[in-house]
């Protein structure tokens, strides 16, 4: 994992090249895409495990949306009750909306943690269950949405991304915080505030071409899903 630093010779690349370097990696290497998740997910951890190795007793939780994101958010969630940590996890949608690889981790998780919480979106107390799920965890992770979205956010996701910015806690974004353009680096109507973002494969174009956007990413680390960019 390398921490990015503006001005630096990092890789960059926008939604559609990272898109097309997934699909690389998938169909013509052969790598299962539950290898990559679990690449991209074991690296946020590390990153976690680094930023709280001075507290005793670390409570981390974390937002999944029902997508690839929340997938990883799921792996994370495995890798830190590996080593001890204080994890709880949200699903933020619906459940049964949570398929492919995404749906292998969330059952792995089941399994060895018991039943994963479930936030109904359409819910009008969304402020409140946010602050009573995360308001005593010393890092919260944000595992909602990827870089696949696009347009305005509808007004339920604004105010889940809001109410998590409301929490005050620190904040690791998962490839890229929620509501953010991945190739403008401008909110779409809200975008998560981050410590750190860990993004995977390469630096995004957003990140790059809107300085503004740094007020989102808080420091950015690149991490590897198993494969060097360069290679392609």
């Amino acid at each position: 994992m390398e921490k990015y630093l503006p001005g630096d010779d990092s890789i960059v690349m926008t939604r559609e090249q990272v898109r097309a370097f997934d699909r690389w990696a998938i169909n013509t290497l052969g790598i299962p895409g539950v290898v990559l998740m679990e690449n991209a997910g074991r690296s946020c951890a590390e990153l976690l495990e680094e930023k709280l190795a001075g507290f005793s007793e670390p409570k981390v939780s974390i937002f999944c949306g029902t997508g690839n994101n929340g997938g990883d958010g799921y792996v994370i969630a495995r890798c830190l009750l590996n080593t001890g940590f204080n994890v709880k996890v949200v699903i933020c949608g619906e459940r049964a909306k949570i398929k492919g690889d995404a749906g292998t981790n969330l059952q792995i998780l089941e399994r060895l943690a018991g039943t994963v919480a479930e936030m109904k979106l359409d819910e009008e107390n969304i402020k409140d269950v946010v602050r009573n799920f995360a308001a005593d965890a010393d890092i919260v992770v944000d595992a909602v949405f990827g870089t696949g979205l696009k347009g305005p956010l509808k007004e339920n996701h604004k105010l889940l991304i809001e109410s998590i910015n409301e929490l005050g806690r620190p904040v690791l974004a998962v490839d890229i915080p929620s509501g953010l353009d991945c190739d403008t680096g401008r909110p779409l109507g809200a975008a998560i505030r981050a410590k750190c973002t860990v993004t995977f494969v390469a630096v995004k174009k957003g990140f790059v071409q809107n300085e503004q956007a740094a007020r989102y990413t808080g420091e950015i680390f690149t991490a590897s899903i198993g494969l060097d960019p360069k290679l392609r």
